[in-house]
């Protein structure tokens, strides 16, 4: 098979596209003919060998990747016979292959690809949705909403604007550069700006007329971070689940006490709870997409282009959820 292989820990060149072994099934496991793979912001970090938060690097040579859909066309032993010729969705966890033409998987992870989904759609649910299932546990948003979404071209922002809207909130997305707060607007947000603009905080103020923010969901850190709670009303929520502009640290000037929650890893699977709080994510995603709530945006990439896509996604060019096709 072909498949994206990292050698040497490094720039997005590091990656590069290969022949290599077929992946064989273990027991309990399917292979997956990938149609799909998602690229994902962390997979850029652990491409280049970080530490700190982060899991682990892997050991190299390695496949990066860890989010597939595509069909079932090999089984482990013990597997049912059902599972072969699926359109399946599989979120590997922390281990490699996804960059690749086949993958294999432990059949609990795999889920049925609802009909009205294609590949790249799910694997934008299985791992953005997800995500975003997550992060809305800790909204209760409703016609007296005042939801502000910074990077709201991205694949979490592009999805919290669309379930926004559906419950009836006012949102407020942000974007950098016209193409993307045009991408944002059209996607349902009431107002859309551009943070590359100084006066941005004032054409929020301008638009809300003396109304409020009610909800921050901030996944950028930062000054983007600092401008957005402060339009914030009393009782308001700023969610933090992610930094992409400035990272997290004790101090960190845009967390407030008292207003500021961060909700990734483990006090989002506590909130969602049960014996398995990521499939119950995963399924609530796909759900979601399923009945026409949300509709997830995607950029393609040939998968031999995977640095390329890394490079964009690094340097923020693109938009909705990145994901590369064999």
């Amino acid at each position: 098979m072909h498949a994206i292989r990292l050698h040497a820990f490094g720039p997005a060149d590091n990656l590069t596209y290969e022949q290599t072994d077929d992946p064989r099934p273990g027991p309990g496991q399917v292979r997956i003919a990938v149609a799909a793979a998602g690229v994902h912001l962390l997979d850029t970090a652990l491409r280049e060998g970080m530490q700190g938060p982060l899991p682990e690097p892997p050991d190299l040579p390695t496949v990066p990747g860890r989010e597939v859909a595509g069909v079932v066309e090999s089984l482990g032993e013990g597997v049912a016979a059902l599972w072969l010729g699926k359109q399946v969705v599989a979120h590997l966890g922390f281990a490699p292959g996804g960059y690749a033409e086949l993958a294999v998987t432990d059949v609990e992870r795999v889920h049925e690809i609802p009909a009205n989904l294609d590949h790249a759609q799910a694997v934008a649910m299985i791992g953005t949705g997800r995500t975003t299932m997550g992060i809305l546990q800790f909204a209760e948003l409703g016609p007296d909403s005042v939801a502000v979404v910074p990077a709201a071209a991205g694949g979490i922002g592009t999805l919290l604007v669309q379930y926004a809207k559906h419950a009836g909130a006012t949102v407020i997305g942000l974007a950098g550069g016209p193409d993307k707060t045009a991408l944002v607007q059209a996607n349902g947000a009431d107002l859309a700006v551009d943070y590359k603009d100084p006066s941005w905080p004032d054409k929020i103020r301008a638009y809300l007329g003396g109304r409020t923010a009610t909800v921050v969901f901030d996944g950028v850190g930062g000054d983007i971070a600092r401008e957005t709670v402060a339009l914030l009303g009393p009782g308001g929520k700023h969610i933090v689940f992610g930094w992409s502009a400035e990272g997290i640290h004790d101090g960190s000037p845009y967390l407030v006490d008292g207003v500021s929650e961060q909700v990734l890893g483990p006090v989002m699977m506590r909130k969602t709870g049960g014996p398995n709080p990521v499939r119950t994510l995963e399924l609530r995603a796909l759900t979601q997409a399923a009945e026409g709530r949300l509709t997830p945006a995607v950029q393609r990439f040939p998968l031999a282009e995977a640095a390329a896509a890394h490079r964009a996604l690094e340097t923020r060019r693109t938009t909705g959820k990145v994901v590369l096709e064999p």
